[in-house]
This record gives structure tokens, sequence and C-alpha cells, in this order.
């Protein structure tokens, strides 16, 4: 036996898991939107699989806060009323003013700033490829990495709770004709903030990005 190393024994994804996954895609990135009613017994049929995995994988997600039970018939996407949407917002201003004034106290080089000129860059592709998906989660690693850079470790992980209802939030914002091209902009105007060490033009820099998002969503949810 000398000289055999030990490997951990990759586990195979359970159906569960696997249909979890699935319908969790499916509703962050507008496969089931909040206009769709649907049943156990559908979903059960379009994945080729039992109703048992299904029903568990449904359980978790409306723990989660993106479904929602309609009594006598089925399940539908949680939809964020206005008031849900401006707690988001304020949770997220109130957080991330922070941040970015912490991250110009903490940094060193301009090269810790890097990841954050990676990510927009992987953005710019995005929006060239037209790919809505890709750029809303890379929109969250972008304001994820700002507390990260900053060294807020409980409020990343609040920011990550907040994650889903950001996502759902998200595609629906980037959705709107031209609302991409103006987020690059409002990324690169924050990064050009932090880089001058200017904390009163960095945090108003993240509060006009914010609400130019919620103005958004209000025109969306109101048209």
């Amino acid at each position: 036996m000398e000289g055999v190393q030990l490997k951990p024994i990759a586990k195979e994804k359970t159906t569960q898991d696997k249909v979890y996954k699935q319908i969790k895609k499916a509703i962050l990135f507008g496969g089931i939107t909040s206009d769709e009613i649907f049943t156990e017994v559908q979903l059960a049929e379009t994945l080729n699989t039992s109703r048992t995995p299904v029903r568990a994988a449904i359980q978790d997600l409306v723990k989660e806060g993106l479904l929602v039970s309609i009594p006598r018939k089925g399940m539908t996407v949680r939809k964020l009323t206005q008031e849900e949407q401006e707690e988001v917002f304020l949770l997220r201003s109130a957080i991330e003013v922070e941040a970015v004034k912490k991250l110009i106290k903490v940094i060193t080089s301009p090269e810790q700033l890097r990841s954050l000129k990676l990510i927009l860059e992987q953005q710019e592709e995005a929006l060239q490829n037209d790919d809505a998906v890709r750029f809303v989660e890379l929109d969250h690693e972008f304001h994820l990495s700002l507390t990260r850079l900053a060294n807020f470790t409980i409020i990343e992980q609040v920011l990550n709770n907040l994650h889903n209802l950001t996502q759902l939030m998200g595609l629906k914002a980037v959705s709107k004709q031209g609302r991409m091209k103006n987020v690059l902009m409002e990324h690169k105007q924050i990064i050009q903030a932090l880089e001058e060490e200017n904390p009163e033009l960095a945090s108003q820099m993240i509060l006009n990005h914010l609400e130019k998002t919620k103005e958004t969503l209000i025109v969306i949810d109101n048209s």
C-alpha cells in the first residue's frame, strides 16, 4: 500500500439535488415566471422523474422564499411587492455604502481593485453576447466583492442571503432595454471613485446605482 494516495470519493448528485437545482435555476433565470401556476405532477412530468424528489425540492424552495403555495391550485414563483423591494434596497444601500467607505480605508494598492475590473470585463462580454443570466450572476459577484474586499464577513453572508431575492429582481431589471449598458457605466463610476479614494463620491455612486435599478423595477411593475 506504500505510496498509494487516498482520495475523497466523488459523490454522485442525488435525483433530489438535480431536481432542486433545475427548478431553482428556472425560477431565478426566468424559465418559470410569477405569472405561471404549476403543480408537482406537471414538474415531475417535465423533468421525467417521480413526484418524491420534486416535492422535497418544492418544500426547500418555499422555505427559501422563492415559491409560494396557492391553495387547491399549485405553486407559483414569489412576486415581491413594492414594499418588499423597498426593504431589499434599503438593506443593500445601508450595507454597500459602509462597504465602499471601509474599502477605501483598507486599499493599499490599485491591484486590490483588479478583481472588480475583471468582473466588469466579463460583464461587458455578457452584454455583447446578450446573456442577461450571466450578466446578473456577475452583477451579484461585483456587489459581493465590495463587501469581501472590505473584509465584512458577516455582512457578506447577509448579502448572500438576499441573493435569491435580488436575482429575481435583477433579471427583470436588466431585461429592460439599455439597462445592462447603464449598469456597466455605473459600475465603472464606482470603481473610479474607489481609485480616487473618495468615500463621499463612492457612496453617492453606489446609492445612485441602486436607486436607478429600483426605478427601473418600478417602471416595469407599473407598465
